[in-house]
């Protein structure tokens, strides 16, 4: 049999009726029949990567957080705390992404948080003909549904802001069942899908409106936990320490200009008063 939802895999056979295959990388025995986890995939993306077999796309670029070979528990779940080999590691969330700074291997990460909101942004190229916003809710829905299997209550919106589409996928602890799909491995099979680099065997994704194909330009995630992440200042990015920098040092500018010219003020004030005093004397005698 072949898995036809994931291409990553080998040593594929037939059990009760269900293709089941071995994921690259970690051996584990995945069902064809539903999504793989982003845990086992990423895991098995890092296998071909280090085989240098790995196809990267045209626009292809580098994710230092984005991608490692991430520790996978029961059922190919992110464990709560990865680290990079040596003796640097961090805390993730049920998506593998990093919610914590990175710390040496005594970290403590208690839990794995659950991520209960993916934004999924999208921007498209300049087109010959306008698109229809219900058209393209339809499609993006019914898309995430049939082709991702997730149940259509956790598709809270597609809203369309040319040239911006934006799809929200909601799901908490409370509402996941066990049969549900996991947003998160949703998210990373269409993320895939629209840059180019689909998991499925032999089934790409078309996104096509009124005979002329929709060219995505740009695709960002945003991850929402349910616990707030956990980062320190030193951690920022160089751009948004330079934005803070330069915030601190327009304050302190204003301060220092404000404080010389009360100081000029209260001396002319100072001054103003004495030579009144005198004329006063003056006229006086």
């Amino acid at each position: 049999c072949l898995c036809e939802k994931n291409k990553r895999t080998s040593n594929c056979r037939l059990q009760n009726g269900a293709c089941w295959c071995d994921s690259l990388g970690s051996g584990e025995s995945v069902n064809c029949e539903t999504l793989t986890s982003k845990c086992l995939l990423m895991k098995a993306e890092m296998s071909r990567s280090k085989s240098g077999r790995r196809e990267k796309p045209k626009d292809a670029f580098e994710d230092t957080d984005g991608l490692y070979d991430p520790e996978c528990g029961d059922a190919g779940v992110f464990k709560a705390k990865q680290c990079n080999g040596t003796s640097t590691c961090w805390c993730v969330n049920t998506a593998g992404v990093r919610r914590t700074d990175k710390h040496d291997a005594d970290l403590k990460c208690n839990e794995l948080v659950r991520t209960m909101w993916i934004i999924i942004e999208m921007k498209h190229a300049e087109r010959n003909t306008p698109l229809n916003p219900d058209a393209l809710k339809k499609f993006f829905k019914e898309t995430i549904i049939n082709r991702y299997m997730l149940n259509g209550r956790y598709i809270t919106n597609v809203l369309y802001e040319k040239p911006y589409i934006t799809i929200d996928l909601k799901q908490n602890s409370s509402e996941k069942s066990a049969e549900d799909v996991d947003i998160a491995d949703v998210a990373y099979y269409f993320e895939k899908d629209v840059k180019g680099d689909s998991i499925f065997l032999n089934n790409h994704l078309n996104i096509s409106f009124d005979n002329e194909n929709l060219v995505l330009e740009k695709t960002v995630v945003y991850y929402i936990d349910e616990v707030a992440p956990e980062f320190s200042m030193k951690f920022l990015t160089p751009g948004l320490v330079a934005v803070i920098v330069v915030v601190v040092v327009a304050i302190v500018a204003a301060i220092v200009v404000l404080v010389l010219t009360r100081r000029r003020k209260g001396k002319y004030v100072k001054a103003e008063v004495k030579e009144m005093n005198e004329m006063h004397r003056g006229l006086n005698a």
